[in-house]
């Protein structure tokens, strides 16, 4: 089968840990890139979940100081003042 070269850009850093992490297990970066490469191909995904960081707005300390200002604001009567959302400045 004929082989062909694969040019990525990493940090280096990034690089560096790889590298270690492949010694570590006995491999090339190269098999490394292979295996996940023909995992990825065999499966058609993506070989492992991938995540976003949370939203901190949603974090259950932001959420359980919302509901404590709601709670003070509804016991001393406070004003409610709506926010209107203007699409256009999106």
């Amino acid at each position: 089968m004929s082989q062909t070269y694969l040019n990525i850009r990493m940090d280096d850093t990034l690089k560096k840990e790889f590298s270690d992490l492949c010694d570590d297990i006995g491999m090339s970066m190269t098999a490394a890139i292979c295996v996940f490469a023909k995992k990825a191909v065999r499966e058609r995904r993506i070989p492992f979940e991938l995540t976003a960081d949370p939203d901190p707005f949603y974090s259950e300390e932001n959420m359980k100081r919302l509901r404590a200002s709601i709670a003070q604001m509804e016991s001393s009567g406070g004003t409610i003042h709506e926010v209107n959302y203007d699409k256009s400045m999106d």
